[in-house]
């Protein structure tokens, strides 16, 4: 059954159909990490929910081509342009030189994607490889009469823009509103207004990351590398542009009225954000030691924490919300989480060894039902994106390849179609879609010695010594083993 894909586009508000400006072709642009410190969860959720993004788009057979920045200069330490730049920052604190704290990072942030099964984008530009781009960019803006220099700083005119433009399309906020409140400039007096923002700023002589331009030795604004690096690899329309919620109030507003001042287009079609993450219903923050290293989660190293957690326990537990809905981490939620993870992956492991059986007759309600959740994965993530029902959707085939593993169905029931049906539909959403993994946790010794142990238990049932059958399951499972019985007996196990 043919279905369209539906995105919610931040841009209108509402979910539009997904209809690419040169199908099969796909431009996607995604803000990286500034690299000066590890990468948190909360950017690993975001970076995770377009990865998810990413791999459906190449699973519908679109050609993707997926950019996202690295910022290692030009991001201050307030939105406001005031502050030191955070990666020179860390430098200075560090007595290093800030490439030195970019490659550190970058490479911790690499590393956290790859135990986290993200793909890589197609292009990861940074923002002190394109110092040339942004600075045409600036002349361009400032040629259209949007900017103005001073003192060898150059600041974006928003109330002159939005004479003629809507500088709030994005966040849906009126100008009058966002001047009321925002706080005088304090002591920014280059400024000509409030929510003026800097497109090139002054170095002072103590800075370490500069460079010369036509208004002097300086560096770009945060907000300028991404709409240059756009341009760039994607031309100035693409097709989505991606982030956190964070960036929309201001990043992607003032990014929109970048290239809306210099070349009359607003840069992407759809517009996508996710949201963020809360620890037992309050924000994530430092402040208050409820949020979480990727390697403290990994470990349980953290006060909060009651054990450590998989790599792909972390990842599936965040596909459990939609990219949209908030995400509360709690141990008793991340717990859930795991023995959902388990149970899908068993499945999984199950459907390798999996064969359809002799064709009996077909059940045409098995048949049907079996159909309806293979098409229910497609519906669900063709309704943006939305991997919550899709795991429901992968459950219920889940069910079906449990029944047919432990022989209480007969697989010869479905045809052979619906049977191949279902074990791609399975495979394509848990690995290729979804991208989960079985984790190397069962080494060899552990399964010979599984395998001893289910053949004792089966010989003490053959005995009729009950006693002894039960005292091996629940002392297994006290111990993180669950034993799957059918009517053969005790032949697989799980680890839970």
């Amino acid at each position: 059954m043919e279905q369209k894909l539906f995105v919610y586009n931040t841009l209108t508000r509402k979910k539009e159909e997904f209809i690419p400006l040169d199908a099969p072709h796909v431009g996607m642009y995604v803000c990286g990490p500034t690299v000066y410190s590890d990468v948190h969860l909360g950017n690993c959720r975001t970076f995770i929910s377009f990865d998810l993004i990413f791999r459906y788009l190449l699973h519908l057979g679109y050609k993707v081509r997926y950019v996202r920045n690295i910022t290692d200069a030009g991001h201050l330490e307030s939105d406001s342009d005031v502050g030191e730049d955070k990666v020179s920052k860390k430098a200075r604190l560090a007595q290093l030189e800030p490439m030195e704290i970019v490659q550190r990072y970058t490479v911790d942030f690499h590393n956290v994607m790859q135990i986290f099964n993200a793909l890589p984008p197609s292009i990861e530009p940074t923002a002190t490889g394109h110092i040339i781009e942004q600075i045409e960019l600036v002349k361009e803006i400032l040629a259209k009469g949007f900017a103005y220099e001073v003192d060898g700083s150059v600041y974006f005119d928003v109330e002159k823009y939005n004479q003629t433009q809507d500088y709030g399309i994005l966040n849906g906020r009126k100008l009058e509103d966002m001047l009321n409140n925002t706080r005088s400039l304090g002591g920014q007096d280059d400024k000509k207004g409030k929510l003026d923002f800097a497109l090139w700023i002054k170095a002072k002589p103590e800075h370490l990351m500069k460079w010369p331009s036509p208004w002097g030795v300086g560096f770009p604004g945060w907000h300028l590398e991404c709409s240059a690096m756009s341009n760039k690899y994607l031309g100035h329309k693409f097709d989505i542009h991606g982030g956190g919620m964070d960036l929309m109030p201001t990043h992607h507003t003032n990014e929109i009225a970048q290239n809306v001042a210099s070349c009359g287009n607003i840069p992407a079609t759809y517009w996508l954000h996710t949201n963020m993450l809360t620890t037992n219903g309050q924000k994530m923050s430092k402040s208050l030691g409820n949020s979480f290293l990727p390697h403290e989660l990994f470990t349980g190293d953290h006060p909060l924490l009651k054990k450590g957690y998989s790599p792909m326990v972390v990842r599936f537990f965040f596909m459990q919300a939609s990219y949209r809905s908030t995400v509360d981490f709690s141990n008793e939620a991340i717990e859930a989480a795991e023995i959902f993870y388990k149970k899908l992956a068993e499945s999984a492991k199950k459907l390798t060894t999996l064969e359809q059986k002799t064709l009996v007759v077909v059940d045409d309600e098995a048949q049907n039902a079996i159909i309806a959740a293979c098409e229910d994965c497609y519906t669900a993530m063709n309704d943006n994106f939305n991997s919550p029902k899709t795991l429901e959707a992968l459950n219920n085939l889940s069910k079906w390849i449990n029944s047919f593993a432990n022989q209480t169905r007969n697989s010869g029931e479905i045809s052979a179609e619906t049977f191949e049906r279902m074990k791609n539909t399975y495979n394509d959403f848990f690995f290729d879609v979804l991208g989960l993994k079985h984790e190397d946790s069962d080494n060899a010794d552990t399964d010979e010695l599984m395998s001893l142990i289910v053949n004792l238990r089966n010989q003490a049932k053959a005995n009729k010594d009950y006693a002894t059958s039960d005292k091996i399951r629940e002392g297994l499972k006290q111990i993180g083993f669950q034993l799957n019985d059918n009517k053969q007996g005790t032949t697989d196990w799980v680890r839970i």
